[in-house]
């Protein structure tokens, strides 16, 4: 029987497949687009026959959220006789208001937890590869402008999330992580006026960092990110941890056996980042 690891363009899937394939694992990596993945199934999980292939002969998947489609998945996997899936969702599943309801990836985890086999969801919370997408305004700028500079948050290594996905699926079905849902952060909160600071400390890329105001940020951010709801949603949530450090969860630790990695490390481990 085999382990189906989804979004195999993914840092994390990559990661996760890595160390599945050295635990000597059969592992099948699967994407939307495969072409220039070698030995990559493709993948539309809109389409049971495309879900059929993949998942045939499959005990095991480590599963990207995806609410338009989570239906299919059970109904694909069930018929495959799946045993257990590592759901990637998010933080924002658990907040406890009235966006939890709406929250994508929690849709996805009412979904994908009613299936007929064991299921773990990891809860990432902020990417620290989202920091990547600053670069783009350095290159062009030299700043990085954003609204609630010290709001908290604490940022989590994508490789961390893989090596805790990467202990479930060793660990199989029919142990502890069976109906369990990990909450995943870094080993720090800080702001991110702070992590601009640290980009250039480790980088030597000076920043000016500009703290926008929300009808500044609803301006700017509008043209790429275009759900009016989910930027105001955004917006209040980082508006609410200004002043807030952000609880700090174990579990990578717990999981691993070892400390969540460092923002610093991060920027180490992807040095070309923000270097023109």
């Amino acid at each position: 029987m085999s382990v189906l690891v989804t979004g195999g363009r993914g840092k994390i899937a990559r990661a996760v497949h890595a160390g599945l394939v050295t635990a000597g694992h059969d592992v099948r990596l699967a994407s939307r687009e495969p072409a220039d993945l070698p030995g990559a199934v493709p993948l539309s999980t809109a389409h049971p026959h495309s879900l059929a292939n993949a998942l045939d002969g499959v005990s095991q998947v480590f599963l990207y959220s995806d609410p338009a489609t989570a239906a299919l998945f059970v109904e694909a996997a069930e018929n495959a006789g799946v045993k257990q899936v590592v759901l990637l969702s998010s933080m924002a599943s658990q907040a406890d208001n009235d966006d939890a309801a709406a929250d994508p990836h929690g849709q996805a985890e009412r979904v994908i937890t009613d299936g007929a086999y064991a299921t773990t969801v990891l809860q990432p919370g902020t990417f620290m590869s989202n920091a990547i997408y600053w670069s783009y305004q350095v290159r062009a700028t030299g700043q990085i402008r954003l609204p609630y500079l010290d709001a908290e948050e604490a940022p989590i290594h994508e490789l961390d999330i893989a090596d805790v996905a990467l202990k479930v699926l060793l660990d199989g079905p029919g142990g502890p992580h069976d109906g369990r849902a990990y909450p995943l952060t870094g080993p720090e909160s800080m702001t991110r006026r702070h992590q601009i600071e640290l980009i250039t400390e480790v980088t030597g890329v000076p920043i000016e960092a500009v703290d926008l105001t929300s009808e500044q940020a609803f301006e700017e951010m509008a043209n790429t990110m275009r759900n009016p709801a989910q930027l105001a949603s955004l917006m209040a949530y980082w508006a609410s941890r200004v002043g807030s450090p952000h609880p700090l969860e174990p579990n990578v630790e717990l999981l691993t056996g070892h400390p969540a990695r460092t923002f610093v490390t991060w920027l180490r481990d992807n040095p070309n980042v923000y270097v023109s």
